[in-house]
């Protein structure tokens, strides 16, 4: 699969991509540029060669993962493969599990209307707005 860190230099972008955080490697390269990836708690370049056993922060969407590096790769392989690179801290899977408890209450709480609103209702939310400068 992977050769030993002595063996291979692999830049953090192309590590990124291996391990199939990002689809391409513009986009890996994008996001550490953007300052969404922090390597061993610093924001890093692209270019920045990864080691076994250092710490990841990426921002995916709503969720941040911090992960350590077990290995390391260069070729993009099978998803199976590329869970096999890194593990994800357990305060981590924690916070996002966390997080996400707390988005699906908020979408519960935001109940939808019970019908959708007629065409007297809508003039007269639209007369409301008017009137109230909203």
């Amino acid at each position: 699969m992977a050769a030993t860190a002595d063996d291979q230099r692999v830049r953090l972008d192309k590590w990124l991509w291996a391990a199939r955080f990002y689809k391409t490697r513009s986009l890996a390269k994008e996001a550490i540029e953007g300052g969404k990836v922090h390597y061993n708690n610093q924001r890093s370049k692209p270019g920045k060669l990864v080691e076994t056993g250092a710490r990841v922060t990426l921002r995916l969407g709503w969720m941040e993962k911090v992960v350590i590096i077990d290995d390391i790769s260069d070729r993009r392989r099978g998803a199976p493969e590329a869970q096999k690179l890194y593990h994800e801290t357990e305060d981590s899977v924690k916070k996002r599990e966390d997080l996400a408890w707390q988005r699906k209450t908020m979408q519960a709480a935001q109940l939808p209307p019970a019908r959708r609103p007629s065409k007297k209702d809508r003039r007269d939310i639209q007369r409301f707005r008017e009137q109230n400068n909203l």
